[in-house]
């Protein structure tokens, strides 16, 4: 059994954004009309005792806890507050909490009582932003069909300046419609300690936009150079070419260095590619136990475990064979995966973007729906780090006397 590190408490179950790609309020699982607002005071503290328990059991030495939502921030500061020590009750003594919130960053900038209790806590802050202006507001808009931008550039300035030890990073889903170096660039604007850069959530059954066409499942593992369209792969690539060329480094990157760490024979820290068990589990408002968000992209009740925190403990999740499958790296991947020698790598892609219905001998043993993307892109940073383990080996010769 793999313990769980990663704890991630759906403590808001809405959104103050209505972003027109959500893979949790436009996509095939619609659960979250049924669930309460809010996590209940009962519901945090059976959390956090349970956390507590699971870290003991395994002699963790720390654990990490993401606030999510919805927009976990429209609980407030006093409720937030209120989380945050039961959190830090339970775990005191027992392993070191590391605490981070995910969030659209517009109560950032509207209520000047949050920061401070997030500070107090040393809560590390990701925002999402989807680069330039334009790009962002075609997208993350308010409910009112308002954009974004601008409050959310507010909010990630406050980061950038007073509390720079809190900023965890910036998270981008990638827009085929924007010019890759040009949103790169216009993130590098609020000095992002990281960024993430995501593949927006799709599956064979619903291609990602600028790929309808793409249903057909291999049935090999690509060549070389895959001749079907790969524009996710030419976008990546694009960023990939100017952040590594950059005379000093200006950011990291999660999914390139994961990839490089991986062809250097390293682990990854990702479920995004490698075949690092899966140690992740979600605690929705309601107290029920769930896999991953991105599950909800699917089909319908794709998360649900029919665990929940007051029958259940993290043990019986970790026992139960939904996660027990994400947890089979090699072993896990279907036929095509496994006879692909970047699968080390790519690690078949999310789990979520495998699915499809007609896959045996379970519908999540396809090859991701970005398969021939992933092939190019991990192509393309082997070759310029080959090239330059090379030149550096030549560079360190000794000198011929």
């Amino acid at each position: 059994m793999v313990p769980f590190r990663q704890f991630l408490l759906k403590i808001h179950s809405r959104c103050n954004l209505a972003c027109d790609y959500c893979y949790v309020y436009e996509s095939v699982d619609q659960s979250w009309r049924d669930r309460p607002r809010t996590m209940a005071p009962g519901a945090v503290r059976r959390a956090a005792a349970l956390i507590a328990e699971h870290a003991r059991d395994h002699a963790l030495g720390e654990v990490h806890v993401v606030l999510h939502g919805g927009e976990p921030l429209l609980v407030g500061a006093p409720r937030l507050d209120a989380v945050l020590r039961e959190l830090a009750g339970a775990l005191a003594g027992v392993a070191e909490l590391r605490l981070n919130l995910q969030t659209n960053g517009l109560r950032l900038a509207e209520d000047p009582a949050l920061l401070p209790v997030l500070a107090r806590h040393g809560v590390r802050i990701g925002v999402s932003l989807d680069g330039t202006p334009a790009t962002h507001d075609r997208h993350r808009r308010r409910p009112s069909g308002r954009g974004s931008h601008a409050d959310v550039a507010r909010a990630l300035r406050l980061l950038e300046g007073p509390h720079r030890d809190l900023y965890a990073g910036v998270l981008c889903t990638i827009d085929l419609d924007a010019d890759p170096v040009e949103t790169y660039e216009a993130l590098l604007e609020f000095s992002p300690p990281r960024l993430d850069l995501l593949l927006p959530h799709a599956t064979w059954q619903s291609p990602p936009p600028g790929l309808s066409d793409r249903t057909t499942v291999p049935r090999t593992a690509p060549g070389a150079y895959p001749a079907e369209p790969v524009p996710y792969a030419r976008w990546l690539c694009a960023v990939f070419d100017r952040w590594y060329d950059a005379p000093t480094r200006e950011t990291g990157i999660r999914l390139f260095e994961e990839i490089l760490v991986l062809l250097l024979g390293g682990t990854a820290r990702s479920e995004a590619v490698g075949l690092t068990p899966v140690d992740l589990v979600v605690v929705e408002t309601d107290g029920t136990i769930e896999q991953a968000d991105s599950l909800k992209v699917t089909y319908p009740g794709a998360p649900s475990t029919g665990l929940d925190v007051y029958r259940h403990t993290f043990a019986d999740a970790a026992r139960h064979e939904a996660f027990r499958a994400r947890q089979r790296g090699r072993e896990g991947l279907g036929p095509v995966c496994t006879a692909c020698p970047r699968s080390a790598v790519c690690g078949g892609g999310l789990y979520a973007h495998r699915y499809d219905p007609s896959a045996v001998p379970t519908p999540f043993a396809a090859p991701s729906v970005y398969c021939p993307d992933l092939a190019v892109l991990v192509d393309h940073i082997a070759a310029r780090l080959s090239r330059d383990v090379t030149a550096l080996g030549s560079a360190t010769q000794p000198v011929p006397r």
